[in-house]
């Protein structure tokens, strides 16, 4: 099981930015996600707290792959990339 922490870095008028750990018994992976406002919106009509989004994205991730194989840098957008069924599932995490 993996601890995942979500840290705001900062944010402008577009953008959220976070840092993200996951954590787990022996090892520690860390990556910058860019959330955009208009992706956040799309994703969750507001419904859920940004970091909520974050938080279920990475879970999302961690089900189908390992930790290490996450980017270290991302915008959440490019997740639909690699799983096309991350918009429509990523809901059912709220």
């Amino acid at each position: 099981m993996s601890n995942i922490v979500v840290q705001e870095l900062n944010s402008d008028k577009d953008s959220i930015y976070y840092l993200v750990e996951v954590i787990e018994e022996d090892s520690k992976t860390t990556h910058k996600v860019e959330l955009s406002r208009n992706e956040y919106e799309i994703l969750t009509d507001g419904k859920v707290a940004p970091e909520q989004l974050v938080q279920c994205s990475f879970e999302f991730l961690l089900e189908r792959e390992p930790k290490e194989s996450i980017l270290t840098s991302f915008n959440i957008s490019v997740i639909s990339r690699y799983f096309p069924q991350y918009a429509t599932e990523i809901i059912s995490y709220f």
